[in-house]
């Protein structure tokens, strides 16, 4: 099995879409063994893709944002995304979380029969997630489904189409079972909301560095300030400005682990314009000092 090295980040564009290729053209279908612990602050940060993903909770505790929903799941549970969602993850500490994602089109061609009745229905659909409990024999059918997807990656002999079986199967029963009969207005307005969400959280990625007002991110995505509070409370849980600090306070994590440069220039280049505030900031969101978290990452690095 494969773990990501320290210091891993997801890389997303100015859409927050997440720019890697995950599997190839004529497979597009790809898993990953990861552990929340080695992503730099045990998190993989918002973005999304087009790609359908589901994730299993094999050790660990594991905080998930999942369009306008926040919940927290444990050992042996797991989660379907759907295309296009927004989401996060976080974990305190390890958390072993193997995943794989594909393009809709594995599970059937996208100008065939099957796609149109029994895939089409959940994209178009408002279902943004689908949490797999043991508790639920649905659900843990599902999971079990998961568990075999992950176990016949190592098979070189015919892994490739035992996984594409499997995901029929994985994405049958989630047909079956999973709700996806609420209105279309509704959906049409989360992916208007999460547009423009979209908008305000790429302008502060741009502009952390500088002076940014409430009215300066509603405007970028032509809402009122009242409207951009709500968004960011609906999806984010958290106000813009919070957002905007904690975007740079992250930022400042990473040039203090990656550069040597002074705190004070850090603090400076990351919009802070008082050093003493970005230091007491720093310690309430991080529990460490700057200098602190500098020698823990370094410390790390060399082990």
């Amino acid at each position: 099995m494969h773990f990501n090295s320290p210091g891993s980040r997801i890389v997303i564009d100015e859409n927050l879409m997440e720019t890697i290729q995950h599997g190839s053209h004529n497979y597009p279908f790809h898993f990953y063994y990861e552990n929340l612990a080695l992503f730099d602050f045990h998190c993989i940060e918002w973005h999304w893709h087009t790609e359908l993903e589901f994730v299993y909770v094999e050790s660990g505790t594991v905080t998930f944002w999942i369009g306008e929903d926040r919940f927290i799941l444990s050992e042996g549970s797991g989660v379907f995304i759907n295309s296009k969602v927004l989401h996060r993850f976080h974990s305190p500490g390890e958390a072993v979380i193997p995943n794989f994602v594909c393009m809709p089109s594995f599970i059937a061609a996208q100008d065939s029969f099957i796609y149109q009745k029994y895939i089409l229905p959940v994209l178009s659909s408002s279902l943004a997630y689908q949490i797999f409990q043991a508790e639920v024999r649905w659900q843990e059918e599902a999971l079990s489904i998961i568990k075999q997807i992950m176990s016949v990656q190592d098979d070189a002999l015919s892994g490739e189409l035992a996984t594409a079986s499997l995901v029929q199967r994985l994405w049958q029963k989630l047909y079956e079972n999973a709700d996806i009969s609420q209105a279309k207005d509704h959906m049409d307005d989360s992916a208007s909301s999460q547009a423009r969400l979209q908008l305000m959280m790429q302008y502060v990625h741009q502009n952390y560095s500088h002076d940014v007002s409430l009215d300066e991110i509603a405007s970028h995505a032509g809402v009122s300030k009242s409207t951009a509070l709500n968004l960011f409370r609906r999806y984010l849980h958290i106000t813009p400005i919070n957002y905007l600090i904690q975007y740079r306070l992250n930022e400042a994590a990473l040039q203090l682990a990656k550069t040597e440069k002074k705190i004070i220039t850090i603090s400076g280049e990351t919009g802070f314009n008082n050093v003493d505030y970005f230091c007491r900031s720093f310690k309430r969101y991080y529990h460490l000092t700057p200098t602190e978290y500098r020698k823990k990452k370094l410390s790390a690095y060399s082990d």
